[in-house]
This record gives C-alpha cells, sequence and structure tokens, in this order.
C-alpha cells in the first residue's frame, strides 16, 4: 500500500522547526519526506493542510497489558494518537504465571478481563489483536508471586535463581524491560540487594529497568538513589516512572529531585511523566505492607485468590484493630483527597466519585473505618485517584528536557463502568494543548519530542518515534489549534479531540477522527 500525507508541516520528532513536506509511506515504512509541491503518482492521498504530521506516539508508561486483550479496538488510545503501549509497568504484568490465584488478587485493582489462559509472554502475545502496538516488560511483583507467593520475607537462592530464569525466559520472548513497582505488596517486601540482583540479570538481557520507586513523598530523594544504585551495579539503562512529589509538605522537592537526577553521569538513565496533579492506584497502598502479607498469617488463616490475605486479616478483629490502627497514626492518608475510582460490585458501588471522607461521614465513622470497610466489601479491588500534587510540580518536571509523557494508564475503551482518572483518556492531547499551545511550557516539535523519538530512544527503537526514510509508518495528523484533552475528573468519560487520521505501519486505523476497526497492531519485541 502506498500512501501520501501532502499539505501538513512535518514534525520529525527530533524537536527540529516544522517544515512542509509530504510523507510518503510504501508498505509499512516510510519511504521519503518530500518537498512541497513534488508530485507523487499511484497513491493514496490523505489531505494534511492546516494539520501537522507527527509520529504516532509512544506511551512508555501503560498498563494495557491488563485491558488491550478485552478492548482491543483502543479507542481511547487512537483519539489521542498513540500508537505504541509500553506496558508491565510498576511491577505487574500478566506473565509469567505458576500461581493464578495469587496473581488475579494482587492485579483485581487493574479490573482485568482475561481468560488467563497462558502461562508466559510469548502465550500472552498470542490472544492479542490490537489496534495499537503493544511492547511488554515483566514485572518483579508478578516474578515474586510466581516463585514465592507473596511472602514478605527475602527469596531463598532458589526462589531467587528462579526469578531470574523467569525472567531470562520473557526476555528470549521479546520482553523489552524489566519493572518494579516498591510500593506494592509483595514487591515492597524486597530489599535493595533483590532488586540489584534481579536488575542485574535485566541488565545482561539488555532489557530497560524502569522503576515505581519505594517512596515519592519525603523519601523521594532516597528512593531514587536506592534505584540509581541498582542500576548502576548492574549496567542497567534506567527509567524513572512518572516522577512527582507526592504530599503536600513535599511540594518542591521534584526541583532537588531533577537536581539530583542530573549529577548522574554513569547511569544511562530517564523518566517519564503525566500532565495532571492526582494520581491513581490502588487502596490498599494505603495500609501498612505488612497487612498484605500471607506467610506471617497463621496457615488456616492464609488468604487466596478467593480470599487474599488482607481480607483473612480484616475478618480477625484483633488484625483488624491492628490495621486500623496504624491507618489512623498515618499522617499521610488524606482522607478529602482519595477519590474512589472503581470498584467490582458490593456495598460501596454507588460512591464511586466521592472521596474517603464524603463516604466516612455518610456513614458516621472515621475515615480508617471507611478505609477498611469498602476493602472488605468489594474484595480489596478498589482503585482510587488521589490529588497529592502539586501543578507547579508538574510544569517544573514536564519543562526539563529528558521528561518523556507518559500516560500511566489502562482504560482502553471509551465508555465504561467506574470513575476513572483523566489521564487514560486526555494525557498527550492535553501536554499538547494545554502546556504547550496555551500555556508556553514546550514548544509544539518539542512536546511532539517527548512524545515520539524521546521515549522510543529509551527502549533503542532508532525507527519508531521519529519520520524518516526507513522509519515504521505509524504517523499522527493532529490540528494543532484543536487538539484538546476534554476528560475531566468529575466527567472523565471524554474522548480527546483534534486528531485526524492515524496510520499503523501504514495502514490506516484512524481517518477523519473516526476508527476504521483495521487492527493493524502488533507485539513489539527490543
Amino acid at each position: 500500500m502506498r500512501v501520501a500525507l501532502t499539505g501538513g508541516l512535518v514534525a520529525d520528532g527530533t524537536g527540529a522547526e516544522l517544515r512542509p513536506g509530504t510523507v510518503l509511506v510504501e508498505g509499512e515504512r516510510i519511504s521519503a519526506v518530500l518537498p512541497p509541491g513534488d508530485p507523487v503518482s499511484d497513491a493514496e492521498v490523505i489531505d494534511a493542510t492546516g494539520n501537522i504530521v507527527a509520529p504516532g506516539f509512544v506511551d512508555l508508561h501503560s498498563h494495557a497489558d491488563f485491558s488491550l486483550g478485552s478492548s482491543p479496538a483502543a479507542a481511547s488510545q487512537l483519539t489521542q494518537g498513540v500508537t505504541t503501549l509500553v506496558a508491565g509497568n510498576c511491577g505487574w504484568s500478566p506473565f509469567p504465571i505458576t500461581d493464578l490465584e495469587t496473581l488475579r488478587a494482587g492485579t483485581a485493582f487493574l479490573d482485568p478481563r482475561h481468560d488467563w489462559s497462558w502461562h508466559d509472554l510469548a502465550g500472552f502475545a498470542t490472544t492479542l489483536e490490537p489496534a495499537v502496538n503493544l511492547a511488554l516488560q515483566v514485572g518483579h511483583c508478578t516474578l515474586r508471586i510466581a516463585a514465592m507467593g507473596s511472602a514478605q520475607r527475602p527469596p531463598s537462592p532458589s526462589e531467587l535463581r528462579t526469578m531470574q530464569d523467569l525472567l531470562r525466559a520473557a526476555a528470549d520472548q521479546g520482553a523489552v524491560g524489566f519493572s518494579t513497582g516498591l510500593i506494592y505488596a509483595p514487591g515492597t517486601y524486597a530489599s535493595p540487594e533483590e532488586v540489584a540482583a534481579l536488575v542485574g540479570t535485566a541488565a545482561e538481557c539488555g532489557l530497560l529497568y524502569s522503576t515505581h520507586i519505594r517512596n515519592e513523598g519525603a523519601g523521594l530523594l532516597s528512593a531514587l538513589d536506592e534505584a540509581i544504585a541498582a542500576a548502576r551495579a548492574g549496567g542497567a539503562r534506567l527509567e524513572i516512572s512518572h516522577l512527582k512529589a507526592v504530599g503536600k509538605a513535599n511540594y518542591g522537592l521534584v526541583a532537588a529531585a531533577l537536581e539530583l537526577l542530573d549529577r548522574v553521569d554513569d547511569v544511562d538513565l530517564g523518566w517519564d511523566a503525566y500532565p495532571y496533579t492526582a494520581t491513581s492506584t490502588t487502596l490498599t497502598t494505603r495500609l501498612p505492607t505488612w497487612a498484605l502479607a500471607d506467610e506471617t498469617l497463621p496457615a488456616p488463616a492464609r488468604g487466596s485468590a478467593r480470599r487474599p490475605a488482607l481480607l483473612a486479616r480484616l475478618a480477625d478483629p484483633a488484625e483488624r484493630a491492628r490495621i486500623a490502627d496504624a491507618l489512623r497514626a498515618d499522617v499521610l492518608l488524606s482522607p478529602d483527597t482519595v477519590v474512589i475510582a472503581s470498584l467490582p460490585p458490593g456495598r460501596y458501588a454507588d460512591c464511586r466519585g466521592l472521596s474517603l471522607a464524603e463516604i466516612a461521614r455518610r456513614d458516621g465513622v472515621d475515615a480508617a473505618e471507611i478505609v477498611l470497610r469498602i476493602l472488605e466489601s468489594h474484595h480489596a479491588a478498589v482503585s482510587v485517584v488521589n490529588h497529592a500534587m502539586s501543578e507547579d510540580d508538574v510544569t517544573t518536571v514536564l519543562e526539563h528536557p529528558r521528561t518523556a509523557v507518559a500516560s500511566d494508564g489502562w482504560i482502553m475503551d471509551a465508555t465504561g463502568p467506574g470513575h476513572p482518572h483523566p489521564r487514560n483518556f486526555g494525557t498527550f492531547p492535553r501536554v499538547l494543548g494545554h502546556y504547550a499551545r496555551d500555556r508556553g511550557v514546550l514548544t509544539l516539535p518539542e512536546a511532539i519530542r517527548r512524545m515520539t523519538s524521546l521515549p522510543a530512544s529509551r527502549l533503542g527503537w532508532s525507527d519508531r518515534g521519529v519520520i524518516q526514510p526507513g522509519a515504521m509508518a505509524d504517523l499522527v495528523v493532529l490540528d494543532a489549534a484543536q487538539v484538546a484533552d476534554k476528560s475531566t475528573y468529575d466527567d472523565p468519560w471524554q474522548l480527546s479531540v483534534g486528531v485526524r487520521h492515524v496510520l499503523l505501519a501504514g495502514q490506516p486505523a484512524f481517518t477523519n477522527s473516526t476508527p476504521t476497526g483495521r487492527r493493524a497492531g502488533r507485539v513489539v519485541a527490543s
């Protein structure tokens, strides 16, 4: 198939100035970038007059491996211009599987709609037929569950070898990275030594090391030091996931974090961020980590996917009181800022979009008790939005030239239940519209670089994220004057506007702001 995108201004993904030209596509790849007016014959023409032609956007931090299989049309992504999603972040991936019940319990907050019919990356990949590309990382939490369940202890030498062997197997099957989520059980139980050993294995396999660091609040700088030390020891490329400072007392700390990162000259490192002042994660992250550990319970009370360890503890009056006391002592609980995003059917199903404080007032209890009631009523599978960041900090991080734009999202559909974070629907148009066009925080070519060649380079891809002969023809045509996010915290289920066309491997996936239904996406390996 031969396609010519004519009449537009080309943003080549490098940050260079926009220039008029025709992008010519032959089959899956770009064959030429022609001067305006050069004749093109025997090609399907896409008229990009008045628009920008750019590389398709690469989302370096997504959890789409838990949603793309059941929502392959990826409407929320095509309307943003996203053509490649990098998943397996924050320590969680849907493979390898040796203990399915524990893995399903740990990832329930992501609401995966899988049939779980595979055991490894290769098996998972065969189940996909998506409209966008997917690159897969293997998660530390998942590896730990496969080797030792949800135990809160160091791995034995054989258990560590099992994790390393499973990591190598995933790399052989096409994984592009290894990730940790050091605030999530069981990943949080790992010592720096355990993490460093696995990062070393990842480096041996040529994988990127992506990390949701151990602390994004007062301990931000020391957590960054830990990540850098692990990458340095193993010789790994390092990606700091969603760089931010959480909690009002820590506003402004991102400036020191950026200074720390800029001083590092012996580690290949980068970082990414999303353009919002709220996070989104599982409600169980508000709990003390021991509350989720299975092995510390007496054997008769230990959990399973049908009855996670947390629920076993909540059914025990003494353990429940102990968890509640820990919550009451946590000054960072912030019930006014934590909003219910999604949960399965149960007692609090009508509370999506309400804060913990609002729900607690309704029930006439304190915030600690309402957290426990919500978790026990919904099988501990509750996701939240937490309004915990400073707009000045978000801007500071986005201004830095080494910050890649990424969503940390996983919602692929245009409509659905729950009250999800707007980042699922608007991350990339928000940077292009609000931060570049409207506020001038970035120029348009620079904003496009942050979501194309920069994230692609972190994975060693030289033929994605750029418009040049030989590159993959993953392309987006957008109206720079109209591109905008529409999703809000109060009304999240709104798709972005301003993207006109999207090509994947030269095939039209989105034409005249309408999905074509083509499934040209593929699993992209290193």
